[in-house]
């Protein structure tokens, strides 16, 4: 339990750090690599890379080596941090608006905040959905509907249960100190995501073996992230381009897809970490 609370505790820490990084002109590299560096200075390790997904991107980008990104005027920024202690793990978001886009802000913070009160033993899983939806659709938005929050397990971002942004009829009942994620996704787009190009966001499927010494070597190095994502950003191996080409076609890694609103539509998120019975966990 007390793993759970830390991780919770700078998760919050270290969103409310990095939505103050993100200003006009400011590098989308150095926020995320400040980011990363203050979960640690915690005492904590990053669950998976720090997501920072702009505009009509809803999910699934971090900044790559060298990547040249900055935040501009009228940007929509989402930014979801997670932060695990030996594997128990906090997973929060906001969004942060440098445009006029207040009412999209809005519409999944309050959608989380009224999910949130319903969040207790015996809840069904569309329950929570039916609220998430019915709060974004007051503001003249939609949810996202084939984007959704989790249950959180050790080393384990998704543990199985999905928790939706619509009531989708799924009548499983959350339990007592069971661990979910929240993850409203508003837009005034269609309400669908596509997957779009390579994140650079990875994870381990299968230490199998490899023929190319390189490869092998990064195999071994990423065992250390037990299971988590983690970003090919983070490896300083030599070959390291050829490696992950190699992994990637022998499907001893996987490449987590950019989600893409369907429509070009702009997407807001707010995202909770929540214990059935405890309540939040990512608070301040």
């Amino acid at each position: 339990m007390e793993d759970w609370i830390k991780a919770g505790k700078i998760a919050a820490e270290v969103l409310d750090y990095g939505r103050k990084l993100i200003k006009i002109d400011s590098s989308m590299l150095d926020v995320v690599e400040k980011i990363e560096s203050k979960i640690i200075s915690l005492g904590g390790q990053p669950a998976f890379p720090v997501n920072i997904s702009v505009n009509y991107i809803a999910a699934h980008y971090t900044a790559y080596k060298d990547d040249k990104t900055k935040f501009k005027e009228n940007d929509l920024v989402k930014l979801d941090v997670g932060v695990h202690v030996n594997g128990a793990i906090g997973d929060n978001a906001a969004t942060i608006d440098l445009g006029n886009n207040k009412e999209l802000v809005l519409a999944s913070r309050n959608a989380l905040d009224e999910a949130v009160k319903i969040a207790k033993e015996g809840t069904e899983a569309r329950e929570i959905g039916y609220v998430i939806q019915n709060k974004i659709q007051e503001f003249n938005f939609s949810p996202v509907i084939n984007l959704s929050g989790h249950r959180l397990d050790r080393f384990k971002v998704h543990a199985g249960l999905t928790i939706p942004n619509y009531d989708n009829g799924d009548k499983t009942i959350l339990e007592k100190d069971m661990i979910i994620a929240i993850e409203p996704f508003a837009t005034d787009g269609e309400g669908k995501v596509i997957e779009g190009k390579g994140s650079d966001i990875f994870k381990l499927l299968n230490k199998k073996p490899v023929r190319n010494e390189y490869a092998r070597k990064i195999l071994n190095e990423i065992e250390k992230y037990n299971g988590l994502p983690f970003s090919k950003r983070w490896i300083n191996l030599p070959m390291k381009d050829l490696s992950f080409n190699i992994l990637e076609r022998e499907k001893a890694i996987y490449q987590y897809p950019q989600l893409i609103e369907v429509s070009r539509g702009l997407v807001s998120q707010a995202e909770h970490t929540v214990m059935i019975g405890k309540g939040v966990l990512t608070k301040l």
